[in-house]
C-alpha cells in the first residue's frame, strides 16, 4: 500500500514540476484596415487606415490570441502553421477559431524592408482585417 501511495505522490509531484516552454507576447496596435470581397467574389479596396490603440496578446501557453478591442476578440489557436520567410517578409501563421467558432487564419508578418514593421492579418476568406502592431516586451 505504501508503494502505491509513493508512486502516486511521485506522479503528482512530477506533473507539478513540468516546465512550460510557451510564452506570452504583447503587442499594441496603431491602426487597422479592412478588405472585403464584393457580391461577385472579387476583392474591393482596403478601407482607409483608422487609428486605434489596442493591446494584443499571443499566449502560446494557452494557445490563444486576444485583441482587447471594445468587444474582446478571442482566437483559439487550433494549429501552428510553419513559418515562412522570403526576401521581404517573415510570416508566422496560426489556424484559429474565433469567439463564434468561425475558422480563420491569423498571421503576424514582419516586413523586413520596412524597418521590420509588424502587421497582424485576420483572414476569414471573404474578409481580411489588418492591424499595424509593435512589440510591447
Amino acid at each position: 500500500m505504501n508503494k502505491i501511495i509513493g508512486y502516486l505522490f511521485f506522479l503528482f509531484l512530477s506533473l507539478g514540476w513540468q516546465q512550460s516552454y510557451g510564452q506570452v507576447y504583447q503587442f499594441s496596435t496603431s491602426g487597422f484596415s479592412v478588405l472585403e470581397k464584393n457580391q461577385k467574389g472579387k476583392w474591393g479596396n482596403w478601407s482607409d487606415l483608422e487609428l486605434s490603440k489596442m493591446m494584443v496578446s499571443l499566449d502560446t501557453n494557452k494557445n490563444r490570441i486576444i485583441i482587447y478591442s471594445q468587444v474582446i476578440q478571442l482566437f483559439e489557436i487550433v494549429e501552428y502553421l510553419p513559418a515562412t520567410e522570403n526576401e521581404t517578409d517573415i510570416v508566422y501563421s496560426f489556424s484559429c477559431k474565433d469567439n463564434d467558432g468561425v475558422d480563420c487564419t491569423l498571421s503576424i508578418i514582419t516586413r523586413k524592408k520596412q524597418d521590420n514593421r509588424k502587421q497582424l492579418y485576420i483572414n476569414y476568406g471573404d474578409q481580411i482585417i489588418v492591424y499595424n502592431i509593435f512589440n510591447m516586451n
